[in-house]
């Protein structure tokens, strides 16, 4: 038997994580103390949807609960292209650092100005670091083209392929590239030849896809992340609750 290796994942979840990611990180460093081992996160940077990095904070004078997002170069970036490919721009970091001082302490403004990633995976990544949040851990990222070759092959999966100027997600169903676009609505892409570099998971082959190359024995999960799960995808993993925190949505400060 190797040494425990504990998992937890996320996608990036506002570019001042929320609070339920910090209660993973609690759990996963509270399970190390007990059984040792390394701590891995699965940063699901292939997610698209940009209602992810919505960040909710409170006004420090007026408690008033405001929720501020990345803005983005376009529409279908917006829309479609996956999280480690949306820009950041950087009259958003610099219009968006003015406005942080009615809601965060002068350390949290400064690690935010800092911060100097050209998208917003990247940029959500090492804000948490520079918040110490990933000290000791290994950070492996869905959207990195070793680890996509490495994993298992999936039979429910989307694909970055290239539209209109940007690199987007498409679905991948019956043959065809689709675009969700609400409701019952697609829009279908023209044919293009994929590899294994292109792929990423969809909700519920992702936690056999990510263990295929982890090889993770403890794993952290959210409450919402228990009720989807198929822990038959992972035999001989020990799935274990995140820890207890308030105001889950709410982005994690320091408090």
């Amino acid at each position: 038997m190797g040494a425990p290796i504990i998992c937890f994942g996320q996608q990036p979840c506002g570019f001042f994580p929320k609070r339920f990611l910090y209660a993973k990180i609690l759990g996963a460093r509270r399970l190390q103390k007990e059984i040792g081992g390394e701590i891995v996160f699965f940063f699901h940077d292939s997610d698209h949807d940009p209602r992810e990095t919505s960040t909710l904070l409170r006004e420090r004078k007026t408690g008033r609960e405001d929720a501020l997002n990345f803005e983005f170069a376009n529409k279908v970036q917006k829309q479609f292209s996956p999280l480690y490919t949306k820009r950041v721009l950087p009259e958003w970091q610099t219009k968006t650092a003015r406005q942080l001082p009615n809601y965060v302490e002068p350390e949290l403004v400064e690690h935010f100005k800092a911060v100097a990633a050209a998208n917003v995976a990247e940029f959500c990544r090492d804000l948490y670091a520079r918040m110490g949040l990933l000290d000791g851990i290994r950070v492996e990222r869905s959207s990195h083209p070793e680890f996509r070759k490495r994993a298992v092959p999936i039979d429910d999966y989307f694909v970055d392929v290239r539209w209109e100027g940007e690199i987007v997600r498409a679905r991948y169903r019956d043959g065809k590239l689709l675009l969700h676009k609400g409701a019952d609505r697609y829009h279908e892409l023209p044919p293009q030849q994929i590899d294994a570099t292109q792929i990423s998971p969809a909700r519920d082959t992702r936690l056999r896809w990510m263990q295929s190359v982890i090889h993770c024995t403890h794993y952290v999960a959210g409450a919402g992340e228990r009720q989807y799960l198929n822990e038959a995808d992972a035999p001989g993993v020990t799935f274990v609750s995140r820890e207890e925190i308030s105001d889950p949505n709410h982005a994690y400060i320091g408090e």
